[in-house]
């Protein structure tokens, strides 16, 4: 019986590498260039009050971010929220919509944005996502905790995501720095420039869909790096 039962223990090739590939598939990855993931999940619309669906479908031919968190009722979360529901009507002059995403219920998000105080008048929609089935789809999900990482994934008109934030939960993000961002890829789309560090609207971009040759090994003809830094 022993040995019967040493030999069930004993994986097989193709087991190991389902194993293998199923935590590749849970883990963190780069999304960047990528078609988003599709999802869909129900959701706690604040701007209402009311329970609804949100999915990838919603988005389509949008800029939109989706902005992962660790849980209701912590710390650093209300903060992230908080700052980017005050900067809400500025990202929707964009043309950018927003997704707010954890592990919590939807009935969860609806008392944590009832209760606290620095979600009053809270625009933003929240999807629910307690079986972790779209964190992992972004490669968020921390497995022995339930929980999502901070994630914030930037998705253009075509369905690719351009940009992806990953942190530990311990520090929050930029809401001013991810605008600045926005704005940058959203030029860089419709000119096809690119944009050099520190760029804000109004600033020098990189023409490289027309001067390519000049500039090559020449980037510092085009701009110095006191206006890079200005």
């Amino acid at each position: 019986m022993a040995c019967e039962k040493d030999l069930k223990e004993i994986k097989t090739e193709e087991e190991k590498i389902e194993e293998v590939e199923e935590m590749e598939n849970t883990q963190a990855g780069v999304l960047v260039l990528k078609k988003v993931p599709e999802f869909k999940m129900s959701a706690y619309d604040a701007a209402t009050g009311h329970y609804t669906e949100v999915s990838s479908e919603d988005y389509k031919g949008k800029w939109f971010v989706v902005c992962f968190y660790p849980a209701d009722f912590t710390f650093v979360c209300p903060t992230e929220i908080a700052a980017m529901n005050a900067k809400y009507d500025e990202l929707k002059k964009m043309g950018v919509e927003v997704l707010a995403v954890s592990t919590d219920t939807k009935f969860s998000h609806k008392r944590f944005a009832e209760t606290e105080p620095l979600l009053k008048d809270l625009k933003l929609t929240i999807g629910a996502d307690p079986t972790g089935e779209v964190s992992r789809a972004f490669g968020v999900m921390i497995e022995d905790e339930g929980i999502a990482l901070r994630g914030r994934f930037l998705i253009n008109p075509d369905g690719i995501v351009v940009a992806q934030e990953v942190q530990a939960p311990s520090v929050g993000r930029s809401v001013v720095e991810f605008i600045r961002q926005i704005q940058a890829w959203q030029h860089a789309y419709k000119t096809g420039e690119v944009c050099p560090a520190n760029w804000r609207p109004g600033k020098k971009t990189l023409p490289v869909n027309t001067d390519v040759e000049k500039m090559t090994g020449r980037v510092g003809d085009y701009v110095t790096i006191e206006e890079l830094l200005s």
